[in-house]
């Protein structure tokens, strides 16, 4: 549609010039008109209205422009003099000035309409688009409108559920807020690492003494770039699997957990259901983004990823910003069916059903049974039983740190541990305290 008024324009000027001046004029309009399509092209970038898809073709299509108004002003023919309008002295001159000024007011007259119907065609197209055409990300109102129809119990329904505002200040922010490193919360024996590790590794051996605890080595299928990862425990080896706080540690301070307590964070920071095990260097270059600003590389794993975001912040009662909305609801929108994880179930409210209007009767029969006189009492309603109030969920306990075995050795710091020859050192191992993982990765006193 906007081709077709942008063509229109330019044959209003072709005719135009040809009825004026002959084929020279209508060379010269050709030329106005692809000077103003190649000018906006150079300077939007685009204009996919005229098929031109970058600023090179635009210089070109300028530059063509260009030559087509000289050689058609060149060749234009001038109108010549009358007597009623040339004065006598200066007929040539005369003639000359009023050419000129014709041919100057008319051209300003289709630079004028050429300028306007481009920014009618940019406006039309603007105003149809649901998708920001440099972001590839859907429209706040596209957002609701896919959220609003999405079928229920999916993850881009569960996006109603997430309230959305601004981020707040990263003021005050220490990952020793959410829990000293790893801390088994579910007192299975075994630090959250180990568990992730074994859950999401195939092929896994244990360190013998442990009680298939501490995971030695296994093979990884990482999610986020596709690849198989052989993984094997060690000072420069453990780094290329990484646990990845799929809602990161950051983002949750900044969007609701700065006014959790300690025992909250820790429960959040040890959740399996926002942890997983991915390629090292991936972790690292997400860092504390969202969804707005970081995405697995392999899509095909980005619906589950933006999925899981969705339950975990449904879960802990966390918020989004606007343009993190918009960029899980684009990512969802490619997988209109994809569900929450682990079980979580978001409290949106579904759309009332409509019943639908009963079939037309049949016909009564001409004699009809006589109406008793005396109605009927209508049947006492059958008493609903109130709902029993949902039990008040059970405080996570307190994390206990590792003890150290009895009888065995006990370090100050890595120093000594280095100096006795025990680095790297593991829980579990003899001397093992806490204070020597300082990044959480299960491993201490790695250099």
């Amino acid at each position: 549609m906007v081709l077709g008024g942008v063509a229109a324009v330019v044959l209003l000027f072709l005719v135009a010039g040809v009825a004026t001046s002959g084929l020279p004029g209508g060379l010269l309009a050709l030329g106005l008109a692809a000077l103003l399509v190649g000018l906006g092209a150079v300077v939007a970038g685009r204009a996919r209205w005229a098929f031109i898809a970058s600023r090179r073709v635009g210089g070109a299509v300028l530059a063509a422009g260009l030559a087509a108004v000289v050689v058609g002003g060149g060749t234009a023919p001038r109108t010549a003099p009358t007597a009623a309008s040339a004065p006598a002295s200066t007929p040539s001159a005369a003639t000359s000035t009023s050419s000129a000024a014709e041919e100057s007011a008319a051209a300003e007259a289709e630079i004028a309409a050429a300028e306007d119907a481009l920014e009618q065609a940019e406006t039309r197209e603007s105003a149809v688009a649901p998708v920001d055409s440099t972001t590839g990300v859907l429209s706040d109102t596209a957002t609701d409108g896919a959220v609003g129809t999405a079928a229920p119990t999916t993850a881009l329904a569960a996006l109603a559920a997430v309230p959305v505002q601004g981020r707040a200040p990263r003021t005050g922010y220490d990952r020793d807020l959410f829990g000293a490193g790893w801390v088994d919360t579910d007192r299975n024996g075994c630090d959250t690492r180990n568990d992730v590790l074994a859950r999401d590794l195939t092929g896994e051996a244990f360190k013998p003494g442990t009680r298939d605890c501490v995971v030695l080595t296994g093979t990884l299928a990482d999610p986020y770039s596709g690849r198989t990862i052989a993984f094997q425990r060690g000072q420069t080896t453990s780094d290329d699997v990484q646990i990845d706080h799929v809602v990161a540690l950051s983002d949750a301070w900044q969007k609701g957990a700065q006014q959790w307590d300690t025992a909250q964070r820790t429960r959040f920071a040890n959740d399996p259901l926002n942890l997983l095990a991915v390629d090292g260097p991936l972790n690292t270059q997400k860092g504390d983004g969202d969804a707005a600003t970081w995405l697995p590389p392999a899509r095909s794993h980005r619906c589950a990823y933006v999925a899981r975001q969705v339950a975990v912040k449904v879960s802990y009662g966390l918020w989004t910003t606007q343009a993190e909305r918009n960029a899980i609801a684009t990512v969802l929108s490619a997988c209109p069916g994809e569900p929450l994880p682990g079980g979580v179930v978001a409290p949106v409210q579904q759309p009332a059903r409509t019943t639908a209007a009963p079939s037309t009767p049949a016909a009564v029969p001409t004699t009809a049974r006589p109406v008793p006189t005396t109605p009927r009492p209508a049947p006492a309603p059958v008493p609903v039983p109130a709902p029993a109030p949902r039990p008040a969920p059970a405080p996570a306990a307190a994390p206990a740190p590792a003890p150290a075995p009895v009888g065995g050795p006990t370090y100050a710091n890595c120093t000594e541990v280095k100096a006795a020859g025990a680095a790297p050192i593991h829980p579990g191992d003899p001397g093992w305290q806490p204070k020597f993982d300082r990044d959480g990765d299960g491993v201490g006193c790695e250099s």
